[in-house]
């Protein structure tokens, strides 16, 4: 007889636990508590526009890369992607300019980018032709952000 209320004991607890699991009683993380993320906010354009200048100033005022092995620019590169990325995420949310306004500057954008995706500083080409030129990403990352600086300069957001 024992054993047969023991069962009955241990299936109505296990019944239990079950419904409390189902409703959510019993979660001590506070997960069903948690409110979604705020999304994030945006900077302007011209705070961006000065974050990212400001990177560029500093890499050159830093001596910029002065070693030509591959690797040894990557946390350069790194740095300047950042303020690249949030000037875009900014660019895309300014409504005053229409998107064709931007077109050059996604273009440098997209070059850095690129430059970037090869996921490593490639260095700096022994070899002084069109063709080596083409093996190295610093002139895509380093080269487009000198230019994109320059191109903020010349067409301010206010």
């Amino acid at each position: 007889m024992g054993r047969q209320t023991w069962g009955k004991t241990a299936g109505a607890l296990a019944l239990a636990a079950a419904v409390a699991t189902v409703s959510g009683c019993g979660s001590s993380d506070g997960e069903s508590d948690a409110k979604p993320a705020a999304k994030a906010k945006t900077v302007s354009v011209e705070d961006a526009t000065t974050t990212f200048q400001a990177a560029v100033t500093k890499f050159d005022a830093d001596g910029g890369c002065l070693e030509q092995e591959s690797g040894t620019c990557w946390e350069q590169m790194q740095a300047l992607m950042k303020p690249a990325r949030d000037l875009r995420k900014a660019m895309n949310a300014e409504k005053s300019v229409g998107a064709d306004f931007w077109t050059d500057a996604y273009a440098l954008m997209d070059t850095m980018e690129d430059g970037i995706a090869v996921g490593e500083d490639q260095g700096v080409p022994v070899a002084d032709t069109e063709m080596a030129a083409k093996m190295s990403n610093r002139d895509d990352v380093f080269g487009s952000a000198h230019d994109l600086s320059d191109w903020l300069d010349e067409h301010p957001i206010k």
